[in-house]
């Protein structure tokens, strides 16, 4: 008893330093991605309060540290962008609690539904084509603050122009907080990863605004922050239309990311992370946090491994954060209000460009120069189209990469190896496997169904003119499913074959596809002895039917 309670107390200890370690990241950290959503940097706390608190109390994983990330700033800020276009304060907290409200509701829906698989949606190449590409967007839409400049924004190519064009206006003074901002973020994080470099980068350029007074020689300020817990706020039904499309892209991307650092982070001996509890816990999380102006929240990588460093071993860790949150909006918003905007860029572009991971971009071009093509289309979509388009280019680009990799299923020619009784696809590599003479053995690969069944057949229908086989035989052994279509292929298959004057085979059949064959009565047309084992057990049949005819 006394050693559980020593663990226990030990377990606590970590996890509130690893919680106090956390907050000193993340807090900043959320204040600048409000800035990105084009919100108060307020609603950043807010984030990091209430979806966290949420979270902590609902979640599978142990560590993940849930609340505003670079990517759902992003996105939020688009999609708000076109529900209160002239920026109005008020209407902006009451949209991005819909927009957050929009969020958990569908989260939740997919848990009830049991679409945990949700996670999977998006290929890993086309993910890291498209965070390339948002990490792009984000570090241009920040380099403006850090240079004193302001840009009408018209898209990401002509902002970039736009940007050159205004270089000679550059606020020197402001580029020098910027750069002794990225001075302080790089360097700590070089010499002590995951140290707490934002809290000292956001607490020096406090101190430095306070002595020097920078606000009155052109620096911008945050200025003024509520102080105190946020308000009770409630959506909007009106502007949920409006806004469910880019809710859509939002959910999918929360629960994406989360999902992935959650696994990320979980050990070997720890409960495996469960997909559809996620959900759960994470639309709570949003819908919670938009009754108190939340912006859309999910699990953070950067910020999770920072627990992990600390010696985070349970949700107290989160619980830690909160409570340093809550410490903050009651005791030190007057002093952040002195915080420059060039700070919070600063943060926003060091904590945005790991979105971008050339060596990703190499080792998928290594392995699949057909993944590369699919990771750069991811990217250019989101450059060229936008955020939220990007996700609907990012998704086609997926469904298109399966289509082609489904739509063309492999169909080998089966030998045996010499000596032995291994089957294995006749190549150049192995010029003298065994084949036999009349015996066609054919071996498809995949499920078969109606995106690739004529593909299938054509492939079949080149082999038997190149061969003209007596016996055809399907090696069906790694075929795990026959869809309707397909199995009209195979029924058309026997037809042909019939009339052709050769006899088909099927060998290997797995329960699922048996049951078919027998539920369609091709098993009674077949026969027994057209139903074989295995693709072995074919060739033994063959050749005791080929003795039998040269003894007759």
């Amino acid at each position: 008893m006394t050693a559980a309670l020593t663990d226990l107390g030990k377990t606590w200890r970590l996890d509130l330093v690893a919680g106090l370690t956390a907050a000193a990241v993340v807090l900043p950290k959320s204040m600048a991605y409000a800035t990105v959503a084009g919100l108060p940097v307020a609603v950043g706390l807010y984030t990091a309060f209430v979806p966290m608190l949420i979270y902590a109390l609902l979640g599978s994983s142990r560590v993940l540290s849930v609340s505003s990330t670079t990517t759902l700033a992003i996105l939020a800020g688009t999609q708000l962008g076109l529900a209160v276009p002239d920026g109005d304060p008020d209407r902006l907290i009451v949209a991005v609690a819909t927009l957050s409200a929009l969020v958990g509701v569908m989260l939740m829906l997919a848990s009830v539904l049991r679409l945990g698989f949700i996670a999977n949606f998006i290929s890993t190449p086309v993910l890291t084509g498209f965070k390339a590409g948002i990490g792009l967007v984000i570090v241009l839409d920040q380099l403006p603050k850090l240079l004193g400049l302001h840009l009408d924004k018209q898209g990401f190519f002509a902002d970039l122009l736009q940007l050159f064009t205004l270089l000679p206006q550059t606020s020197l003074l402001t580029l020098a907080v910027a750069a002794a901002t990225l001075l302080v973020l790089v360097g700590m994080e070089r010499l002590w990863p995951h140290s707490p470099a934002p809290l000292v980068a956001v607490a020096g350029s406090i101190a430095a605004t306070w002595w020097l007074g920078l606000q009155d020689q052109g620096v911008a300020i945050v200025g003024l922050i509520p102080q105190g817990l946020p308000s009770l706020t409630l959506p909007d039904a009106s502007l949920a239309m409006q806004l469910l499309p880019g809710a859509l892209g939002i959910t999918l991307m929360s629960f994406t990311e989360s999902i992935a650092a959650g696994r990320a982070f979980t050990e070997a001996d720890q409960p495996p992370i469960n997909a559809n509890r996620e959900l759960l816990a994470t639309g709570a999380a949003n819908l919670g946090g938009a009754l108190f102006g939340a912006m859309p929240a999910g699990g953070g990588t950067s910020q999770t491994a920072v627990v992990k460093a600390a010696g985070g071993r349970s949700q107290m860790a989160s619980l830690a954060t909160v409570a340093t949150a809550a410490a903050t909006m009651l005791l030190l918003a007057p002093l952040l209000g002195l915080l420059p905007h060039a700070t919070l860029a600063a943060v926003v572009i060091v904590y945005s460009v790991g979105l971008i991971q050339p060596g990703e971009f190499r080792s998928i071009l290594q392995v699949r120069s057909m993944e590369f093509r699919w990771a750069c289309i991811a990217c250019i979509g989101v450059l060229l189209f936008g955020t939220l388009q990007g996700i609907v280019v990012a998704i086609v680009v997926s469904l298109i990469g399966l289509a082609s990799q489904t739509a063309k299923p492999h169909v080998y020619v089966l030998g045996r190896k010499r000596g032995t009784d291994v089957l294995r696809p006749l190549s150049a590599e192995h010029p003298d496997d065994e084949t036999f003479d009349g015996l066609l053995l054919v071996r498809p690969e995949g499920r078969l169904f109606f995106v690739n069944a004529q593909q299938v057949a054509d492939q079949i229908k080149a082999l038997l003119a190149r061969h003209k086989p007596r016996v055809l035989t399907l090696d069906l052994s790694r075929v795990t499913d026959i869809e309707y279509s397909a199995f009209k292929m195979l029924l058309e298959a026997e037809r042909q074959t019939a009339q052709q004057g050769i006899s088909l085979w099927l060998a290997g059949l797995n329960p699922d596809v048996l049951k078919m064959v027998r539920h369609a009565g091709l098993a009674d047309q077949l026969g027994r002895e057209r139903l074989l084992f295995n693709a072995r057990r074919a060739i033994e049949q063959y050749q005791e039917q080929q003795a039998a005819a040269a003894r007759s």
